[in-house]
């Protein structure tokens, strides 16, 4: 009776060590999300800023050497 007994045990323990880590890569999974979504909006309004510049640079009739 002991040795079911631990094994059931360490079957328990497994599967609450398998749960602490899925939580923690669905934690860091969310984080990098936020990351790159936060990366994406620089991204796009260095973008934005660059393409102002060159428009503006165009209108003024100056080319870049």
């Amino acid at each position: 009776m002991f040795w079911p007994m631990i094994a059931i045990a360490l079957g328990f323990l497994g599967i609450a060590v398998l749960g602490v880590l899925a939580i923690k890569v669905f934690v860091e999974a969310q984080r990098l999300g936020r990351q790159v979504a936060d990366t994406t909006r620089k991204v796009n309004r260095a973008a934005e800023e660059l393409e102002r510049a060159a428009v503006d640079l165009a209108g003024a009739g100056e080319t870049l050497r």
